[in-house]
């Protein structure tokens, strides 16, 4: 067995050698050993991964095994000849990992029911399991195991055949990824200019209520003024001639503060239009980058275990993100739970929601300052994991929920 610590270069199939003639008997399985001997590159070969089997003959052999792949597999191959360390311990090995074939296998009670179950199994997903119950199996006879071979070894053909196409099917999606990328960054740069142009409008017909309101305020000091006045002429001078001009006078500025106020509630209309065409485009590009991400295979990766059965909160937020951060959270298996800092919610319902969270992300740019120190007072004194992210983005919280990850995993607060 030392030769699998050094490169020994020897054949792993000698096809030449004197296999065992005698029929199986009993109920009895056969082990590894009492397998022929051209059978076990086939069995080593399909049944084991080749971490596993370095796993195995590193326990075997009570060291770190020095050879390649190609001598390690060769070495294991001559050692199932004899019952020995490394045989027994791949024997231990290949019945615990296809304990399941072995029991359905048991079902077969002569060769023409095995050679059915054989053929189910060539035929499925389970070939390694497959394999290695049929060749133990105690009615597997000499010319059924020759053909069991015979199949493996074209299916390995065919298995070679097929790891061309799936390279060549794996390039295509790769420059499909590529170019999908490429739209994506398109479509949201075309989105954010959209979004730009909408807020500047909204920001203007802002403005412009603004100044119409202080017009109008201005103008119903004036009226006011000028009623004052005029009741105070006639008080004065019951008779006054010039009575009927300061009527026309107030009249006329009764009339333009009319006009004024149409004139604001035009600006106040288009501005609510102009504020729901942005709404709309804000909302049009969080689902467009969730539809090209999921084309893409683009969700994070490594969040799935970490993430599981976590209450993750998010304090704050725009509106229009939260779907997005709802998906990521739930996408990897977690809880999303969502307050908005106190613009809407009140914030006393931040300390209920904070005790029902296990993780807290809180974006700092978008909630109140009494919210800001009840999240990190809360997590401050409960030790629960909490990131502070200053700009809401989708990929900011992505970033958290990888701190989350790390620090849940590790035991620490980020």
């Amino acid at each position: 067995m030392t030769h699998l610590l050094h490169p020994a270069g020897q054949a792993c199939c000698p096809h030449e050698l004197i296999r065992p003639t005698a029929e199986p008997r009993g109920t009895r399985r056969r082990r590894l050993w009492d397998l022929p001997a051209h059978a076990h590159c086939p069995v080593v070969g399909v049944c084991l991964s080749l971490a596993t089997l370095r796993r195995v003959a590193d326990k075997a052999l009570g060291g770190e095994v020095l050879a390649g792949d190609y001598e390690l597999h060769s070495g294991a191959v001559q050692e199932c000849s004899r019952r020995g360390t490394l045989a027994e311990a791949l024997q231990r090995e290949l019945d615990r990992r296809h304990a399941i074939a072995l029991q359905r296998s048991n079902a077969a009670k002569d060769v023409e029911a095995l050679r059915r179950w054989w053929a189910e199994g060539l035929r499925g997903d389970d070939l390694a399991g497959a394999l290695w119950a049929t060749l133990t199996h105690p009615r597997c006879d000499e010319a059924f195991e020759e053909e069991v071979l015979h199949d493996v070894h074209m299916r390995q053909h065919q298995l070679g055949e097929g790891q061309g196409e799936e390279r060549r099917r794996l390039a295509a999606l790769r420059a499909q990824c590529e170019s999908l990328q490429a739209e994506l960054a398109q479509l949201q740069e075309r989105h954010a200019r959209a979004v730009a142009e909408q807020a500047r409008k909204i920001e203007q017909l802002q403005a412009e209520a603004v100044t119409r309101r202080a017009e109008m305020i201005g103008r119903d000091t004036v009226v006011a003024s000028l009623w004052d006045e005029l009741r105070a002429l006639k008080e004065a001078a019951p008779d006054l001639k010039p009575r009927h001009e300061l009527a026309r006078e107030l009249e006329t500025q009764l009339e333009r503060s009319r006009s004024l106020e149409r004139a604001l509630s035009r600006a106040e209309l288009a501005a609510q239009a102009q504020q729901r065409r942005a709404d709309e485009a804000v909302a049009a590009l969080a689902r467009a980058s969730a539809e090209a991400a999921n084309g893409a295979g683009s969700e994070p990766a490594g969040l799935s275990a970490e993430l599981a059965a976590q209450a993750v909160l998010c304090v704050g937020g725009r509106p229009a993100s939260v779907p997005a951060y709802r998906r990521i959270v739930e996408h990897h298996g977690g809880r999303f739970l969502h307050h908005d800092g106190g613009e809407h919610d009140a914030p006393a319902l931040l300390d209920g929601t904070l005790a029902s969270a296990d993780l807290v992300i809180c974006q700092t740019g978008c909630i109140s300052h009494d919210a800001y120190w009840r999240v990190k007072e809360h997590c401050k004194r409960t030790g629960k994991p909490c990131v502070f992210v200053d700009k809401p983005s989708r990929a900011g919280v992505v970033r958290a929920l990888r701190q989350l990850a790390a620090a849940e995993a590790d035991g620490t607060s980020p």
